[in-house]
């Protein structure tokens, strides 16, 4: 009796023992040690973030940072560059335009000198003005508006200057004609021995046609032509002597007839006033003098109108 009761004693401790170690390991309890574990696992991780991670994505952002700034650095040298290389355009073309306007006033000063027009003054500015007014035009765009107004300042420019070359072979062509305008005596001393028209001969006493009119005087005195013209003849002709014949333009010639020397050659261009050659006695002549003929059109006229212009 008393041997089964001992063991049923062990047997009630031994149960209790079990039912004890499974309190101790119960499901609620591992779940809480998982939870701690991971939470020491996850403040392990964060502090490894911290002190590793967080550093490195640091450095980065600072090398980005650097490397943008850089290239910031890069583009502004650049447009630095491209800037002062404007500049030197601008200051290519502004040397231009300033020596082209130093031209076209030279020019102007000088036509209107010539022409008497007081009115115009290179030497100053033209007079402008009007109200101010808002231009729209943004402060980035300037430049490319100051090229164009350069460009259309050139344009302007181009427009003057050929109306200036026009102008001015126009005034250049009106004194070439006043210069080639046949006037005046071919002689400087002397007097009208012979008019144009009918006469008696000076050697056979015959009533003939004198197609020019004879200037006396001294033997060797200069001759010098009417107008500005070519020289087309210069030598000795037939009833002349020596003559010098010059072509005046607009069918316009001269003669100049018994010269002691010539002065001049076929196709020299001479002045009005030049001296072309000397007073003579050559060909058919009674005495020193000049026989002078004004041809229109290759046909003798009276030089009377012409003298006396």
């Amino acid at each position: 009796m008393s041997v089964t009761s001992f063991d049923s004693s062990n047997q009630t401790n031994s149960m209790a023992s079990s039912s004890n170690s499974k309190t101790f390991f119960s499901p609620k309890k591992i779940m809480a040690f998982a939870v701690l574990q991971l939470g020491v696992i996850g403040a392990s991780a964060y502090f490894t973030y911290q002190h590793y991670v967080t550093p490195t994505l640091t450095s980065q952002a600072i090398k980005d940072k650097s490397e943008h700034l850089a290239m910031q650095q890069a583009q502004v040298e650049t447009l630095k560059s491209q800037t002062t290389a404007q500049l030197s355009v601008l200051a290519q073309r502004m040397g231009t335009l300033t020596a082209r306007m130093n031209r076209i006033d030279a020019l102007g000063e000088r036509l209107a000198k010539s022409a008497d027009y007081s009115e115009f003054n290179f030497a100053q500015l033209p007079a402008v003005g009007g109200p101010e007014q808002y231009s729209g035009v943004e402060q980035s765009s300037e430049l490319s508006a100051l090229l164009m107004q350069m460009d259309a300042m050139v344009g302007h420019l181009d427009s003057q200057q050929e109306q200036l070359d026009l102008l001015e072979t126009v005034m250049l062509n009106h004194e070439i004609h006043e210069d080639s305008r046949i006037s005046g005596r071919p002689i400087k001393r002397g007097w009208m021995s012979s008019l144009y028209g009918m006469r008696n001969d000076p050697f056979n006493g015959k009533l003939a046609m004198h197609k020019g009119v004879d200037f006396a005087g001294k033997d060797g005195d200069d001759v010098m032509a009417t107008g500005a013209g070519v020289v087309t003849w210069s030598g000795k002709r037939y009833g002349y002597g020596l003559l010098v014949e010059i072509d005046h333009g607009a069918g316009l010639k001269t003669r100049y007839a018994h010269a002691k020397e010539l002065k001049v050659n076929v196709g020299d261009v001479v002045s009005k006033g030049e001296i072309i050659a000397l007073m003579g006695n050559t060909g058919r002549s009674t005495g020193a003098h000049v026989h002078y003929e004004v041809l229109s059109k290759d046909k003798q006229v009276n030089p009377r109108k012409y003298i006396y212009r």
